[in-house]
């Protein structure tokens, strides 16, 4: 009985539009302050409450009809990570929202982002030091913390009056103990063009190495006031740094001394292994540069030769895709993934029901399994979509909202389970190809009532069935009762 008042509970509230918000406004107890400059995935209000003394600020994913996923996908990151992260150099996490009126709010930092320094570069050799050595702290701090960044850049950090660093913006950073949202639903790299490593853009976001990578190209910018591999915006132009080295600092400023030129030039090695190991490492070299070991790096005026740019670039054309590290987010993948493919239609709410009580079976059985809850948004092939419901509501967000109504009654750890919401022509193709992309074990869905046409053009879930890299269960709701056919396809089918 308890299960039947679950599913009847009204549906979830609608998403607010946050471009209705106004200075005097409260949201959840927080009075809106002063809007401040928006990012490119958020927007930015100053705010206030009185149990909190220290400054505060809220922020808002800009969610608007056609946004890219990834401003979703990032908000649930930093959700998820921020909470988890102490220490100074971290913002302190005050509160967040849910779907439905989606925010973070957080410390305001006090004090300067490293972007307004650059437009005093080229910056004293002692300067660039301290500022990178900080940074380098700040790192270490998060890496202990099993965090890794992986969108380090000058307006992602904040030094205190005091010079310590702060770290900001945990959208496309990787915790290790939690699931990685960005890889399992963006295809392809991501990141800030100047600062992705080069296993960044084969799609490795496992290396806290990569953080240090971003760390040698600030440095770079600060102490020559360039840019090492320019402005790149497209993945394709990312992968010329698997094989093209960047000019030398000291060809563009002859006032880098050497001991500065070595530190950021090994921070800038494609190889990881040729990185340094730590940060903690990297910064220890920062604060005694005498100290520094001085190799051909320090004294270089010019790139490498053709030659050897050649034999790089053979060699990353046969790059194979990064293996698994052996850590806890490795053996964490190692447990069952299972996926519920869920369809969100009004006249699907009995197959609906019926998915959850599987997915409640397989729970049961096998408690470490993660689980996924997916839902397809059907684009259309030739018409221009629409992304807003006759609401006004954001598609994408309003389904993200209604997986979780289906998914809260699971018997399942909140950490171990996330919601996916896809986006394709065929449905069934998606699901294939998110399950071939993130080596799911275990792929269920809902398969709605045989008619001619079904039978003609071919179902979703024959679809699945017949490609899918994994054991896939199709559920069918009765009308007393839900059954599952399971129908084990491996990959090497």
């Amino acid at each position: 009985m308890a299960m039947i008042a679950e599913d009847a509970q009204a549906a979830p509230t609608p998403v607010k539009d946050v471009r209705h918000l106004a200075v005097g406004d409260v949201v959840d107890g927080f009075r809106l302050e002063a809007q401040m400059p928006a990012g490119g995935m958020a927007g930015f209000w100053r705010v206030s409450r009185p149990d909190v003394a220290v400054p505060l600020i809220m922020k808002i994913p800009l969610l608007r009809a056609g946004e890219d996923p990834i401003t979703i996908v990032g908000y649930e990151m930093e959700h998820m990570i921020l909470p988890r992260l102490s220490g100074a150099h971290v913002p302190r996490f005050i509160a967040a929202g849910p779907f439905e009126q989606p925010y973070i709010v957080m410390e305001l930092i006090e004090g300067r982002s490293v972007r307004e320094l650059l437009a005093e570069t080229p910056l004293a050799p002692d300067r660039v030091a301290a500022i990178g050595a900080q940074i380098a702290f700040a790192l270490h701090d998060i890496h202990r913390q099993h965090v890794l960044h992986l969108d380090l850049k000058p307006s992602n950090v904040f030094l205190r009056p005091n010079g310590e660093a702060v770290l900001i913006d945990y959208g496309l950073a990787h915790h290790e103990l939690l699931p990685d949202l960005v890889a399992e639903e963006i295809d392809g790299p991501v990141g800030t063009g100047p600062y992705v490593a080069p296993e960044q853009v084969l799609r490795d976001r496992t290396d806290p190495r990569s953080d240090i990578f971003a760390l040698g190209v600030i440095m770079y910018f600060l102490a020559t006031g360039e840019r090492p591999f320019g402005e790149p915006q497209r993945a394709a132009e990312w992968r010329r740094r698997l094989w093209r080295d960047p000019f030398p600092p000291r060809s563009w400023n002859p006032q880098v001394p050497p001991w500065l030129q070595e530190i950021i030039l090994r921070c800038l090695e494609v190889d990881p292994e040729r990185r340094y190991a730590t940060a903690a490492q990297l910064a220890f070299d920062l604060q005694h540069p005498s100290e520094v070991a001085l190799t051909r790096r320090a004294e270089r005026l010019h790139r490498d030769s053709f030659l050897t740019v050649l034999l790089r670039r053979l060699r990353a054309s046969r790059a194979a895709a990064p293996l698994r590290r052996k850590s806890v987010s490795g053996m964490l993948a190692g447990a069952p993934i299972v996926v519920a493919a869920v369809d969100l239609d009004t006249d699907a709410a009995p197959l609906a029901n019926a998915l959850r009580d599987a997915v409640r079976r397989v729970l049961v059985t096998d408690p470490s399994a993660r689980l996924a809850c997916v839902h397809v948004l059907k684009t259309a092939r030739l018409t221009i979509d629409t992304w807003e419901d006759a609401q006004g509501r954001n598609l994408h967000l309003q389904r993200m909202i209604e997986l979780k109504h289906w998914a809260r009654a699971l018997p399942i750890d909140p950490t171990r389970i996330t919601y996916h919401v896809l986006e394709g022509s065929d449905p069934g193709a998606a699901l294939v190809e998110y399950a071939r992309n993130n080596q799911i074990d275990h792929l269920l869905l809902g398969a709605r009532g045989e008619t001619p046409l079904r039978r003609y053009l071919g179902s979703t879930s024959t679809h699945v069935v017949a490609q899918a890299p994994c054991t896939v269960t199709i559920v069918r709701a009765h009308r007393m009762a839900a059954t599952a056919e399971t129908d084990p396809v491996h990959a090497s089918t």
